[in-house]
């Protein structure tokens, strides 16, 4: 009786070795150890350029390149029936280079994040709302710095604070934050962009 072998395509594979092997793209499982390593151990592609690219595999070519080299066991193929391949040859350690991204990305939101809130509150009259309201409780005008104004600002901070679940390195809650979900989706964009292109050139040849 042949044994089966599962294979499970991963979404998306990193590495930085120029050699792809298969337990690098995929989850691999048979009741057959050594054959389960055997498997793992076949060589998908080798990557002849060493620059930071994403190459695309479908699950065919992988299947087929497994059965060349192990044609008496039966394959099960699972999963995704693409995988993208993320190379990135390995980099000395820029700790400085890293936190000058850093601080850069934060200025950058800081800055635009405090910019939109200014221009928000600016286009709905906001303060023209908390002074109308002071008017309306207290009988009297706002000098502009009322409680009203203290509370709505730390308000907003409190409600970013919650709505992005972190405070500080730990999270609120086990659920993802808003920003894990963005990314997420636009890594699997840039996915389907990349399988899309890459069935379009086969067509094409």
């Amino acid at each position: 009786m042949r044994e089966t072998v599962y294979i499970k395509l991963k979404a998306v594979a990193e590495t930085a070795s120029q050699d792809v092997y298969l337990g690098d793209a995929a989850q691999v499982y048979c009741q057959d150890r050594e054959a389960q390593n055997r498997c793992r151990a076949v060589k998908l592609m080798h990557i002849q350029r060493p620059q930071k690219h994403r190459y695309v595999m479908s699950a065919v070519d992988a299947a087929a390149i497994l059965k060349e080299q192990e044609p008496s066991l039966e394959l099960e193929l699972l999963g995704a029936e693409d995988v993208v391949i993320a190379y990135a040859p390995p980099a000395p350690p820029r700790p400085l280079w890293q936190w000058a991204k850093t601080l850069f990305v934060c200025g950058i939101c800081f800055f635009g994040a405090a910019f939109a809130i200014m221009t928000f509150n600016n286009d709905v009259s906001a303060s023209d709302v908390f002074k109308e309201v002071h008017l309306l409780v207290m009988g009297r005008e706002s000098d502009g710095f009322s409680i009203l104004e203290v509370s709505y600002c730390v308000g907003l901070a409190l409600g970013i604070i919650v709505f992005f679940n972190h405070i500080a390195f730990k999270k609120l809650n086990t659920d993802p934050t808003p920003l894990e979900v963005e990314m997420r989706l636009y890594e699997d964009d840039i996915s389907k962009t990349l399988i899309a292109n890459a069935d379009r050139e086969e067509t094409k040849n």
